[in-house]
């Protein structure tokens, strides 16, 4: 019986830091994006999007047996 006096006030702190933690998650947007890790993982694109300005030679080549052509020329 006496075992009760230490495991509600330790069940109590614990149930608090579990809200405090959920809170903390919350607050620092853990649950914002739900969906774009989970698909993250399953694209292979290891390329940058090309950001504005870039020219079509900046690019890295899109064919990897010719690396001479890049993305956007026409194959010869």
């Amino acid at each position: 019986m006496n075992i009760l006096f230490i495991l509600i006030p330790l069940g109590v702190m614990l149930l608090g830091f579990a809200v405090a933690a959920f809170i903390w998650a919350v607050s620092n947007g853990q649950y914002d994006d739900l969906d774009s890790p989970a698909w993250r993982i399953l694209l292979d694109d290891d390329r940058r999007p090309p950001e504005q300005g870039n020219k079509p030679s900046d690019l890295p080549p899109a064919d990897p047996d010719n690396p001479s052509r890049k993305d956007g020329e026409p194959e010869q």
